[in-house]
């Protein structure tokens, strides 16, 4: 690919067009592209360029996921290991993969405004974030979910509703076992720092309740920074059952990209209606970005706070 200048005694010499064409080669070998690939592309210049990008884009993505669902195995047999190391999984067991964790699965076709394309997901974690630009289809998304899952419940924003009705109030004064519950509970968030508010209360309540899961409607709405850190961490490492909570949010305090770990999934439903997809907690892979980009402070989630996507009726 490189060819170089013959001097009259035969040697060979490379001059700057000859080191300049080095360059191109190094850079984009450092891209992964193979020296065939490669070799096109100094062939045909920008229109190769494109396809073969394209190319080793795809399999970067596909080698990122691989290495997303291997680290998140690891993770969960160490936790195994740390937790139950008289029964830690032999080579026996790894050969043969996990055994089915128990967790549900849901499937569905989804509801407008997509077409109704087959959805599923095949293992829900104890957490999944469900995330999206304005107009995106989360909230039909999330009511659907609650629908198919068995035994789940949908926790909608007329929580904050019942406070100003005081149903929350009264519910805790006939119910002292689950009065007790919330007050264990709230005690823990209060000493890492949340602040005790109706909303936080009302929110205990709903995720104390009888469901074999919930679904949770933008789950930081009417919770300041610190209740939002707060709440989070007892959801990751106090709760007492490991029922699912699928939550709604567009809060970088909730959904922490830097901090999920392997029991946690995030769900995009992309700006175009595309279907929604598990997007891996990694820069790079595919959607990471976009989902980055949908999270906000507590501040300015506070500032942005009632603003919606509205689709005019058409004449």
């Amino acid at each position: 690919m490189i060819a170089p200048v013959r001097t009259s005694a035969g040697w060979r010499t490379y001059g700057p067009v000859q080191m300049a064409r080095a360059g191109e080669i190094a850079a984009l070998r450092s891209l992964g592209l193979t020296l065939a690939q490669i070799r096109r592309v100094l062939d045909g210049g920008a229109r190769e360029l494109g396809p073969a990008l394209a190319q080793q884009q795809g399999l970067l993505e596909a080698r990122a996921q691989d290495l997303h669902e291997t680290v998140a195995k690891v993770r969960r047999l160490r936790r195994d290991l740390a937790s139950d190391a008289d029964n830690a999984p032999d080579l026996q067991q790894l050969v043969q993969g996990e055994p089915s964790s128990g967790n549900p699965a849901v499937a569905f076709n989804l509801p407008w405004p997509w077409g109704g394309e087959a959805f599923s997901l095949q293992t829900i974690r104890p957490l999944t974030y469900i995330i999206g630009p304005l107009g995106s289809g989360k909230t039909r998304l999330a009511k659907a979910i609650a629908t198919a899952l068995p035994g789940a419940v949908f926790v909608g924003l007329d929580r904050l509703e019942e406070i100003n009705g005081e149903a929350t109030l009264r519910r805790l004064e006939v119910e002292p076992r689950l009065k007790s519950r919330i007050d264990t509970v709230l005690a823990r968030l209060l000493d890492d720092g949340a602040v005790a508010s109706p909303p936080l209360t009302a929110l205990l309540v709903a995720l104390e309740g009888d469901a074999e899961a919930f679904v949770v409607d933008m789950v930081e709405q009417g919770l300041d920074a610190a209740s939002q850190t707060a709440l989070l961490k007892h959801l990751r490492h106090h709760r007492t059952d490991r029922r699912p909570i699928l939550m709604l949010t567009r809060s970088n305090a909730v959904l922490d990209l830097a901090a999920l770990g392997p029991e946690e999934t995030v769900i995009l439903c992309p700006a175009n209606h595309s279907p929604p997809t598990e997007v891996a907690p990694y820069p790079g892979t595919p959607g990471y970005e976009t989902v980055a980009n949908c999270l906000a402070s507590p501040e300015v989630r506070a500032r942005t706070q009632g603003v919606i996507a509205w689709r005019p009726e058409v004449a």
